[in-house]
């Protein structure tokens, strides 16, 4: 390789880089901010969520078909108009007149930037050699996996000091200098090559209809009682008429939109499963961990994004040594550690109280982020391993597809496994207290009499208040031992993952996997 050329792989290394964080950066970095975009629009809490819900949903949609998009109109085009279009509606995120303005560039945000970063993956992993693909996934997971860190961090520190707007306002000089360098040294390969005969339209709709309303069921679920709620199952129900008749049309049409073939190949379909199942913990405690702090210990939108940095810096201290180890150490040895440190580190977070403070939190987050280094890299590295560079584009946009998903339906089941626990443990905590049991009379009585002399209340307004502070305190230690359960359940999940470990293999199959009597000639890729 001439120096030209290994200084060029580093180029197209920071454009996708940089298209990468932008993207996955939004899918954090609004969430700190809803309460102030409420108070500008004027609406409630329903409405205002579905600045998160939109660009979920599109960016569901456009997941897989990004490989179908970058061969037929060219990957190089297409890479460079979605940046574009996500730096122009990130701007017009920011100066959104209306809410419903402000939905519609959140929905084109969410169909441009999703089709980023497969994408990047895929340029990412054309640009560099097979044996060094470790150190390609280590540059992209700075910003597939430390951006969502970052996040409520930047999102946090942006709102309390400056304005909301500004959360969208910075994406457009990093999106502009990403399109830049995109232009001058991203190339199509030549292998690349517009599809022959019809687009399978069919496809395209009913995996839209399928992806976009499991989302929506997703992320509206918990608020309107899953099930018992009709507009839940209506969105549930065309989930699942679509995706089944997606994989109807993939498996019967002459030319589907979205070759499952890739599927064949044991080392892709392994890494897709454990990105699947990883990402449930992974999205759950980015999600969990600043809820607690904020709601249970009363920490502000910006301390809420402090505490997710040191897993930040956990990820960048291990993810450059799984780069250059991929390839020297078997994949299944490296991913085994990042699954028993990110074990280790959600057991921390189930045994932590309402004392424990700052560092803490800080040690089980960094260990957190030590794990995902050494999970991320290896794992993407495997999933690349056997497929041939045509099969590339497809590869990462289901490869990412898995982990969007596997994330949007973590924290949907933890969002419901917390409302469910809370209430039994309200329960139980509601049983042991009788005003009979002379403790809690001693409580009510020395509480009563603090605030009699305190506040000047009259002796039964004293003791209104008394019992009012007992009830507090009850659901709080029912909300506490709520949140413990759910980190306890995103760890047991990663046991799930460890076992998943044992059908991704060791050795690689090479291109010839693929290929058996289920391809068609033709056949989109």
């Amino acid at each position: 390789m001439s120096a030209d050329a290994g200084s060029r792989k580093w180029f197209i290394a920071l454009t996708t880089m940089l298209g990468t964080f932008i993207e996955v950066l939004d899918t954090s970095v609004a969430n700190v901010a809803l309460p102030h975009m409420r108070g500008t629009y004027a609406v409630g809490t329903d409405e205002i969520t579905w600045v998160i819900t939109s660009y979920l949903v599109a960016n569901a949609v456009i997941l897989p078909l990004t490989g179908f998009l970058g061969s037929y109109f060219s990957r190089k085009r297409v890479y460079i108009l979605c940046l574009a279009l996500f730096t122009l509606a990130s701007y017009g995120s920011g100066m959104a007149p209306t809410l419903g303005f402000l939905i519609a560039m959140r929905v084109l945000q969410g169909l441009a930037g999703g089709a980023m970063v497969p994408m990047s993956q895929a340029i990412l992993l054309e640009s560099f050699p097979k044996e060094e693909h470790g150190k390609a996934m280590a540059v992209f997971g700075v910003g597939a996996v430390f951006a969502p860190v970052l996040g409520p961090l930047v999102g946090g520190w942006i709102t309390d000091n400056w304005s909301w707007p500004w959360i969208f306002y910075i994406n457009v000089p990093v999106g502009v200098l990403a399109a830049g360098l995109a232009w001058v040294f991203i190339d199509d390969p030549p292998y690349l090559h517009r599809p022959e005969g019809p687009v399978d339209y069919p496809s395209f709709f009913f995996v839209a209809v399928g992806l976009g309303s499991l989302e929506v069921m997703l992320n509206r679920g918990e608020r309107y009682d899953w099930f018992a709620s009709g507009f839940v199952r209506w969105f549930a129900a065309l989930a699942a008429a679509g995706l089944l008749l997606f994989l109807w049309r993939s498996f019967t049409a002459e030319r589907p939109l979205i070759d499952l073939s890739v599927f064949r190949d044991r080392s892709f379909a392994a890494s897709t499963a454990l990105m699947f199942a990883a990402a449930f913990s992974l999205y759950g405690i980015f999600t969990f961990v600043p809820l607690f702090v904020q709601n249970l210990k009363g920490y502000t939108a910006t301390w809420a994004g402090v505490i997710l940095s040191p897993g930040g810096v956990g990820t960048l201290v291990t993810i450059g040594a799984a780069g250059m180890l991929v390839g020297r150490v078997d994949n299944r040895a490296l991913i085994a550690a990042g699954l028993l440190i990110q074990g280790w580190a959600a057991g921390l977070l189930a045994c932590a109280t309402l004392d424990a403070g700052l560092s803490y939190f800080a040690r089980a987050l960094f260990l957190h982020g030590l794990g995902i280094g050494l999970f991320f890299v290896p794992l993407s590295a495997a999933m690349a391993r056997n497929l041939p560079p045509e099969k590339m584009g497809l590869a990462t946009a289901l490869f990412n597809l898995m982990r969007n998903e596997g994330g949007s339906i973590g924290i949907a089941l933890s969002s419901t496994l917390l409302s469910q626990r809370t209430q039994f443990h309200h329960l139980r905590l509601g049983e042991r207290i009788s005003s009979l049991d002379p403790s809690v009379g001693e409580f009510l009585g020395k509480t009563g009499d603090v605030l009699l002399k305190a506040s000047g209340l009259d002796p039964v307004s004293s003791s209104h208040a008394a019992s009012g502070l007992l009830y507090g305190e009850v659901l709080r230690q029912s909300a506490t031992q709520a949140f413990l359960d759910v980190f306890l359940a995103l760890g047991l999940v990663l046991v799930v993952v460890f076992l998943l470990l044992f059908f991704l293999g060791g050795k690689s199959e090479g291109p010839a996997a693929l290929h058996g009597p289920l391809d068609r000639p033709g056949r989109l890729g």
